[in-house]
């Protein structure tokens, strides 16, 4: 038996001779002169394995911007709500000032 074994039917039963007596095997790609197009190809692979992630973290970003922009808008919205407060409160105090001179 020259042939060298496979994972599913190894050449040696015993463990130890089974280390000594199998060699890698040239079949893998990488041992091939083509193995950049296998590269690319795992890559690629890769790559559409991980869009799902890319694009939930794009949402999860657009989303927190969302939110910023939200908060900032309603922080915004009270200082106006503040200011007309602290306007009408001066008018008041410039009201009853004048009241108080005039008499």
């Amino acid at each position: 038996m020259n042939a060298h074994g496979t994972i599913d039917r190894p050449r040696a039963h015993e463990p130890a001779e089974q280390e000594t007596t199998m060699s890698p095997s040239t079949d893998y790609p990488a041992a091939r002169p083509e193995a950049g197009a296998y590269d690319e190809r795992q890559n690629r692979n890769l790559e559409m394995q991980l869009m799902p992630e890319a694009l939930a973290r794009a949402q999860y970003r657009d989303r927190v911007e969302a939110a910023e922009q939200e908060r900032r808008a309603m922080r915004l919205i009270a200082a106006r709500r503040l200011q007309r407060r602290a306007e009408r409160a001066h008018m008041r105090a410039r009201r009853a000032l004048a009241m108080a001179v005039m008499q």
